[in-house]
């Protein structure tokens, strides 16, 4: 099982990041809580450590090994209390732990259903089940400093942005139709939150033509 890996930080997903440890490239699966929390934790030389969860998604006939990491093991410990609410899995906690994680355990401890069925992924009968089998249990959680580390909304998009673009790009779109297009999806959403949505939006205008 691997516990632990640390290597150089190349490459950033919405939801991943890529570690490059001795020539050996690893995609390892971050919760958006812990990812808006990276940048404090990158060495000068561009390494990172990372706790990890390891785990073995079986489908008929193949199996796919998942790395999910973590910055140390409060965190961990908590996703690990997550997953063991009915129907949430590794990767659908990983969609869902996109707020602070002392904000989410506050919001169990206080049973606000509201607030959890907002989280990706979670709707109001899963927000029930995350409540009726933590609450009580997550109260040493809301304690953690995390709020202060995540990024702001500016930097959020900007990343968004950067995350669209290379999409673009890599679709053979020029540069500066790429940028008119993620303003002009902006312009009419400005609530967009992924660049999964971001890219969805421009499909959508694209359409419309």
């Amino acid at each position: 099982m691997i516990c632990r890996i640390s290597g150089k930080l190349i490459d950033r997903r919405e939801d991943s990041v890529i570690l490059d440890v001795k020539g050996i490239c690893y995609e390892v699966l971050i919760p958006g809580a812990v990812i808006n929390c990276l940048d404090s934790h990158v060495n000068e030389d561009g390494t990172i450590s990372l706790i990890t969860y390891h785990y073995l998604q079986v489908e008929p006939s193949r199996g796919f090994p998942f790395l999910i990491g973590f910055l140390n093991e409060i965190e961990k410990e908590f996703f690990e209390k997550f997953i063991t609410v009915s129907g949430i899995g590794p990767k659908a906690a990983v969609r869902a732990l996109k707020m602070p994680i002392s904000t989410i355990a506050r919001a169990i401890d206080t049973g606000d259903i509201s607030f959890l069925k907002s989280l990706p992924g979670i709707g109001t009968q899963r927000a029930k089940e995350i409540v009726a089998k933590l609450q009580g249990k997550v109260g040493k959680f809301g304690l953690i400093q995390d709020s202060a580390g995540v990024a702001p909304i500016q930097k959020d998009k900007e990343n968004i942005r950067e995350q669209a673009m290379d999409v673009l790009l890599q679709l053979q779109y020029k540069k500066f139709e790429a940028m008119n297009m993620i303003d002009a999806a902006f312009s009419r959403n400005p609530d967009i939150k992924t660049a999964e949505d971001l890219l969805n939006e421009v499909y959508k205008q694209k359409t419309k033509k």
